[in-house]
This record gives C-alpha cells, structure tokens and sequence, in this order.
C-alpha cells in the first residue's frame, strides 16, 4: 500500500539538527514533513554546545563562545559558521530554548559566556545552554560549595569516588555517598531509574536514603536519573526533601537528557503540524521536470510513503546518523550521492596517533555549500535549487572536538530554512 503526501519541506533527519530545522520550519508556517532512522538525541548529553575549543590542535578553551566563533572564522572560513550572521546564531538558539521552556524542560545559558559543568568522568567541560536540572552545578562549582556526590549500587558507568578524585584541584569541598537505589534491582538502568523516581514514593525513599549524608553540604549532586517527563516535579521534590539544591550529572550514553529532549520533540512538532515519519528510511527518486519539486519514498515497501516536496533539508548526520557511508576507498553521501570534501586518499583519514590533538582529517569530511547551505554539485554550483544541508554532514567541521554540535546543527538548521524561504521567493 502507497500513499502520497504534498509539503512545502522536507526534512531528512531526526537528531538535533533534523529536529531543529522541522522546529523552525513550523514556526514559520511551513507545511511540513520530517522523516529519519533513529534518532542519535537519546545518546546526547543534553548540554548545547556552542564554541569551546579552537584551536584544536591547542586545546585552547574559549569563555566567551562569540569570540571563540570570530576567530574560527578567521582561521577556518569554510566552516559552517561562516555562512551565518552571529544574530541570527543567537536568535536561533533563543527560539530554540524559548521551545524546551514552554515544553517543560528549561534551558538556561549565561549568554555571552560559556558555563561549566561536570561529566560522569570526572572532567570540567565548557558548554553554553544547560537544562534546569544541571543548572545548580555551574555556581557550586564557581564557588567550590560543600558538596554531596551521590552514586548507587549496580549503576555501571557512574562513580562518585572517581568524580570526586579527578576534581580533587577544581573542587576540594567533596564528599561521596553511595546508595541501593528503591527499587531494589540488581543491575540499574538510567531509563527505569528515572521512571522509577517520578513516583512520589520512590522519590522520598531515596531522598530518606540521601538525607543523613547532607551534613554541612550546600549542595548535592545525582546522576541524571530525576525523571523523563517530570523532570522540574522530581527535582522539585527532591530538593524540598533534602533542604539543599541538587544537580544532575550527565551519564554515559544513553543518556537520560537525551531521551529528554527526543520525547518532547517527538511529542511537541506534531501539535506545531509537522508531519512524523520516523523510523524509517529515505530514498530519494526524481526531481519533477514541470514544477522542479524533488520527490522521495520513505519506509518499507509494504507500506511506503511518497513525498512530493517544494524543497528539502538535509540533515542526515554522519556515519553514525548514517547521512554518509564510507567504503575502503571513499566516503559517500548515501540519499543523492552528492560529492563529499574528503581526503584525497583513505591512507589520509586518520593520523597515526589517535590522540593526535590535530584531530583527524575523516572528522571534517561532509557537504561542501554555498551561503545559502545549499550543497554544491562536481561543478561548484548547487545540486538543486532547493535543496540543503544542516548539522554534522556538513563540510570543515570537527563538532566533537571543537565543542560545537548542538550551535551548528541549531544554527544551520535555521539558516537553512530561513534561505529555503528567501529562494522559494526568488523562484515564485
């Protein structure tokens, strides 16, 4: 069985950009269509990164995220970045977070400044927009608070004697705890944690657990486990138990901010009419002779979609988002086969040292664009006229290690739609 849907746009992807793009789209009134494989969102850390580190091959960490993307410019003017006015970088990450609020799960950013936080290793990690729930970390740090770390028993991955030790310098003021979480089973998972702890019971139980240990703590840190979709109710709570501010800690993927954010944009852009067509694959078949629009099939072919669209937004991601494949020879964008900037030979993919802080050359491959983000075909010009790209498949980029995917994918997917709207214009 086949049906047919018309959109004004199409997006490919369902990460962060992908969810970004059907965000702004429908924010803008577009008629739209989302369509992705799995979303990668369960296995971020919920931290927006903005611009932390460049260069990379120095290590050299930016407090300031907007200095930071000046002279990245300058030293690397075909990164994304440079395609996009630092206005509209800031107006898209403020309709961005303006959406997680009004959804439930508040952001909050020092707006010209990035703010630190703590991993589930141990390290300091710069980023710009932080939830709610981990918010209280960044001024106990700050002031290096009596603090209470807390871990539990048969939670794999998570240690607060380890956190303690590799803050021993930043953070003296430490103390650890560890608990049998309430429900008593012998291997923990984040997910059943923090659904556990959404009940009112659960929640007290563990707060009575915690409570004797606060002792002269002003603050208590937990791994991110304060429910999914009541997070500011478990916090809430929690706090008024333990008479002290608690924060969360990121976990090792999955990560339950993550999960998060994936459920309120897959629960939130449907009420905004975005059209859901998740979990399954995209294959991209013709583009219209008479009228130009560039027609897909999506899902399986016992029950196929065909998507007519006026333009398209590509956000893929990668080879885990599986936007590129690579075999022993080439890398490959696998809906349209667009031309990808790679390294000349696969010898030149990755240096000899993992660890080299240069970074490896495969961390920038992906779709070279104009100013409007519209991927360039073998000749230098766009592919399609309405055809673009945002987040990680984008050329000249290490997001990883310049600390910066969340900024770019949010920012491109904006700019992309934002062109989309400016060339259907220019064609009507």
């Amino acid at each position: 069985m086949t049906r047919s849907i018309r959109c004004e746009l199409f997006v490919i992807g369902s990460g962060m950009a992908g969810m970004a793009a059907a965000l702004f789209a429908a924010g803008r009134g577009i008629n739209t269509v989302q369509a992705g494989m799995s979303s990668e969102l369960a296995y971020a850390s919920g931290l927006l990164d903005l611009m932390a580190v460049h260069p990379v091959r120095e290590s050299r960490i930016w407090g300031d995220p907007w200095a930071g993307i000046d002279a990245l410019i300058r030293d690397i003017p075909d990164h994304p970045y440079a395609h996009i006015e630092k206005a509209d970088i800031r107006q898209a990450l403020d309709e961005f977070m303006a959406f997680l609020n009004s959804a439930g799960l508040p952001y909050k950013a020092d707006t010209d400044h990035n703010s630190r936080v703590i991993t589930s290793v141990g390290t300091v990690k710069p980023t710009y927009c932080v939830p709610g729930s981990i918010w209280n970390v960044v001024r106990a740090l700050q002031e290096k608070q009596p603090c209470l770390l807390v871990d539990f028993r048969g939670l794999k991955g998570f240690s607060a004697r380890q956190i303690k030790e590799m803050l021993r310098e930043n953070w003296p003021n430490l103390r650890t705890a560890r608990f049998s979480f309430p429900s008593h089973a012998p291997e923990l998972y984040t997910e059943h944690m923090a659904r556990e702890l959404e009940k009112p019971e659960i929640c007290k139980k563990l707060a009575e657990k915690i409570f004797p240990y606060v002792e002269d703590a002003r603050v208590v840190g937990l791994p991110a486990v304060l429910g999914i979709t009541r997070t500011e109710e478990v916090v809430s709570n929690m706090e008024k138990f333990l008479n002290v501010p608690v924060f969360e800690i990121p976990t090792m993927p999955p990560s339950v901010p993550g999960m998060r954010l994936k459920r309120i944009f897959e629960t939130g852009l449907p009420k905004l009419g975005v059209k859901p067509l998740l979990q399954q694959k995209v294959r991209y078949v013709k583009s219209s002779k008479s009228t130009g629009d560039l027609i897909f099939e999506v899902g399986p072919s016992d029950s196929r979609t065909t998507v007519c669209a006026k333009g398209v937004i590509l956000a893929s991601g990668r080879f885990f988002g599986k936007g590129l494949h690579s075999d022993r020879n080439s890398v490959y964008e696998t809906i349209f086969n667009l031309p990808v900037h790679q390294p000349d030979t696969r010898s030149l993919w990755h240096r000899k040292d993992l660890f080299d802080t240069r970074g490896h050359l495969i961390s920038r491959a992906g779709l070279e664009t104009d100013e409007f983000l519209r991927p360039l075909d073998k000749s230098g010009g766009p592919a399609y006229d309405t055809l673009f790209a945002a987040g990680s498949v984008l050329a000249h980029q290490d997001w990883m290690r310049m600390k910066c995917g969340a900024g770019l994918a949010i920012a491109t997917a904006s700019h992309a739609v934002n062109s989309f709207l400016k060339i259907k214009s220019s064609l009507s």
